[in-house]
Parts: structure tokens; C-alpha cells; sequence
């Protein structure tokens, strides 16, 4: 790229219109999320006779399952149609689904909203091979790290304002009307920005559709695995998604029994966490001036590991005192020990910046035309079974006596295994460049 300033790409039709329905997509996924999530807690889990903690859980494997069913089927699309005409059909559909929200919002029906929110998980299984398919298409080679680094700051900044909007809105007066316009008119604009991404030529016109979802979604992750390097960096991406979902969890219950802090902290928390994710992945562009290398990566899966292990020293304090009033943002922030906390969270975060979006640029540069928008399916694959994982392992180890802080220490150190199995995926191309 002539011009190292991503920033540039912003003023390019290449790339900008896919970033708006990109970022607008992400938010209004956590926006609904929150807000259903808030209504469960709060209005309809007790109504309806359930556990709200049980409850929530489930949305999280609903909004999950889409990903392993749809995956190779949304992988096949990609690879026989015209990719942004398809893009406008998913934003279509999210128009759809969103008014299907609107209403569950106003019946208060919890069970219509667990419907939506499955076939919002769906909408965004068959947009992920289309987006990632689509920048190597649009985007120079030299272009790849900078549209990725953006591409992952606007998600993770929409997922943190979709996050707190949507659980902010939802339970003030009117809020039910406010976030159901306001579902579907974000639905809206995802569509109208997608009107306008270049148009790409079919890369496999002939592929025959296949109907066996199990057959298909195995089929799409053997076909990956002989090709090492790139699946060796799918499973770095997943062991990001892993260890995001073990730190974005956990981040409540942390703020309250481990600091003794409000909500407000741990929106605070999400917040900081995201906020690091977002300037690393622009820093990998300077870091590496256009290159698509992994040479980086590993570094920074030590850097993520050294800094969790930090978080777990800075987390150690004694037990906290029944009935002690919980802190708000302001007393949490009065303390020296708990800016290190903030301190090693956006040090966390920073490094998985850096960390994943080389590894996204691998991929897309690495994979033939004919075979991208498959192995991006196999990506959503193996990045829905470790987010499973995050989930089940933690359980687990919480059921064994675990403390949060220490699942934390436990991720550190498997992230450093983690950074060993990554060099492998690198090691090829820096003897290529005569880097070892």
C-alpha cells in the first residue's frame, strides 16, 4: 500500500461501504443481545418461570448453534454467487429478523425471542465468509493488515457500544419502542451501505449445493487441515475467540466478588478491554508497514499471557466482607491496585490486537480464490467450538473450586502453549524471508 495511513482506506469504495455494513451488523447484534438479555434478567425469566442465570446461558448457545449448522452451506454460497449481492440478501433477512424482534419485544415473549435471536445468529453465519472474502477481492495484498486492523477495531467497538446501549435502553420508559425502532432502522442502514460495495465476479459459478449440513461442516474442516499453515493460523484465531469469551464472561462476576465493584465496572472492564483490541489491530499496520507476516504473532500471544499472568497477581486481596457496599467507578478508581487491574486488561487486549489480525491477512493471502470463502466458514466453525470450550472449561473449573483470578492464570499459561503451536504456522514463510 503506497500509503501507509489506513486511514486512506476509508476514503476508498472498496472498503469503506463494507466497513459500514460490517460495523453496523456487529452493533445491532449486541444491541439486541443486551437488550434481550436485560429484559430476561429483569422482566420476563420470573415471569415465564425460569431461571434467569439459566437462561442466559441458553442465549448464548442459540445465538452459537447457527454457526455450526449454516457454516459450510454459507461457505458455498459465498463461493457460487455474486458475493455482495448476497451481502444485501443477509441485510434483507436482518431486516426481517429485527421486526420479528420489535414484536417480541413488545409481547414480552420470551420464547419468540429466543427464535429471533437464533435466526440472528443464522444472519450472521452467512455474512462471515462473505466479509472476509470479500477484502482480498477489493484489497492489495500490502492493503490486507490495515483493512483487517480496521475491520477488527469496528467490530469490537461495536460490540461495546451495541453492548452498553442496548442494556442502557431497554429498561427506561419507552425503551421497548426505542430499541425496537432502533433495531430495525440499524438493520436498515446495514442494508443501504451495502448497496454500494463493489460488485465481485462469481469464483466458483458451477459449485452443486449441498444439503447434509454434518456431512458438509466435517467436509469444510478436513479440507482445511492438509493445509497447514493456514489451518494452524484458523486455530490461532479460534484461540483468540477462546480466550475473549473466557475474559468477556467472566467479567461481571469478577467486577462484583473479586473487586467488589458495581456494574458500572464491569461495563468498565468491557470498555477498556475493547478499546485495546481496537488500537492494537490498528497498530499491526505501522508494526509491520503492509506485510502480510506472522512473524509477530506468537510474540504477542506472550505478551497476552505475561499480562493475564499480571492480572491474576494484581487480583490477589483478601476476601471481601459481607454487606461491604459495592464500588462504584470512581472509588474503583481511586486506587492505585485497581488502575493496575484496568492497566493489565488493556495490556491483555492491546497483544490480542496485535495477535489477530496477521493471522486473519495469513489466511486471506495464503488461500486460493476458489477456497476462501470455505475455509472463512471453517473459521466460524472452529471459532464456535472454542468459545463452547471457553465455556464448558470454565464451568468445570469454577464447579472444582476455582477462583476467577485463577481461571485466569490457567488461560495464561495455556496461552503460552498456545504461542508454541502458532510459530509453526509462521515458521515457513520467516525462513522464506530469511528472518530465523
Amino acid at each position: 500500500m503506497q500509503n501507509r495511513n489506513q486511514f486512506a482506506l476509508f476514503r476508498s469504495r472498496r472498503f469503506l461501504p463494507l466497513f459500514l455494513t460490517q460495523f453496523l451488523g456487529a452493533f445491532n447484534d449486541n444491541f439486541f443481545k443486551s437488550a434481550m438479555v436485560m429484559m430476561i434478567t429483569y422482566r420476563l425469566a420470573e415471569r415465564a418461570g425460569y431461571d434467569s442465570r439459566i437462561l442466559v446461558n441458553v442465549a448464548g448457545g442459540v445465538f452459537i448453534l447457527p454457526f455450526f449448522l449454516f457454516s459450510a452451506t454459507a461457505g458455498q454460497l459465498a463461493d457460487k454467487y455474486e458475493r455482495s449481492f448476497l451481502v444485501q440478501l443477509v441485510k434483507i433477512a436482518e431486516i426481517v429478523v429485527m421486526a420479528g424482534a420489535a414484536l417480541g419485544f413488545y409481547l414480552e415473549d420470551v420464547h419468540l425471542l429466543m427464535i429471533v435471536l437464533f435466526l440472528m445468529g443464522a444472519q450472521s453465519t452467512f455474512f462471515g465468509p462473505l466479509k472476509y472474502s470479500i477484502l482480498p477481492q477489493h484489497l492489495n495484498e500490502d492493503e490486507l493488515i490495515a483493512g483487517n486492523g480496521l475491520i477488527q477495531m469496528g467490530t469490537f467497538l461495536s460490540i461495546l457500544t451495541g453492548t452498553i446501549f442496548g442494556g442502557l435502553f431497554i429498561l427506561r420508559g419507552g425503551g421497548v419502542y426505542l430499541v425496537s425502532f432502533l433495531v430495525v432502522g440499524i438493520a436498515a442502514a446495514g442494508w443501504w451501505a451495502s448497496r454500494y460495495i463493489p460488485e465481485t465476479r462469481p469464483v466458483v459459478p458451477g459449485l452443486k449445493l449441498s444439503a447434509n449440513i454434518m456431512k458438509d461442516t466435517l467436509k469444510i474442516v478436513t479440507d482445511v487441515i492438509p493445509y497447514k499453515d493456514i489451518f494452524l493460523s484458523i486455530l490461532g484465531i479460534s484461540w483468540f475467540w477462546l480466550v475473549g469469551a473466557t475474559f468477556l464472561s467472566q467479567f461481571p462476576t469478577y467486577a462484583k466478588l473479586v473487586i467488589g465493584a458495581d456494574e458500572q465496572v464491569a461495563t468498565l472492564f468491557l470498555a477498556i478491554f475493547s478499546v485495546g483490541i481496537g488500537l492494537g489491530s490498528m497498530a499491526c499496520n505501522g508494526l509491520l508497514k503492509g506485510e502480510v507476516s506472522g512473524r509477530h504473532v506468537p510474540w504477542a500471544a506472550v505478551a497476552m499471557s505475561a499480562a493475564s499472568v499480571l492480572l491474576y497477581l494484581a487480583s490477589r486481596r483478601p476476601p471481601l466482607v459481607p454487606g461491604t457496599p459495592e464500588m462504584g467507578v470512581l472509588a474503583f478508581l481511586a486506587s492505585w491496585r485497581n488502575a493496575a487491574v484496568l492497566a493489565c486488561l488493556f495490556g491483555i487486549s492491546f497483544a490480542g490486537g496485535l495477535y489477530i489480525v496477521p493471522l486473519y491477512a495469513i489466511i486471506q493471502s495464503r488461500t486460493d480464490e476458489a477456497r476462501m470463502a470455505g475455509v472463512i466458514a471453517c473459521t466460524n466453525i472452529t471459532d464456535s467450538l472454542f468459545m463452547v470450550l471457553s465455556a464448558v472449561g470454565t464451568s468445570l473449573l469454577l464447579a472444582s473450586g476455582f477462583s476467577i483470578p485463577q481461571i485466569f492464570l490457567v488461560t495464561a499459561i495455556l496461552t503460552i502453549a498456545a504461542a508454541v503451536f502458532i510459530r509453526a504456522a509462521v515458521r515457513d514463510q520467516l525462513r522464506q524471508r530469511g528472518a530465523l
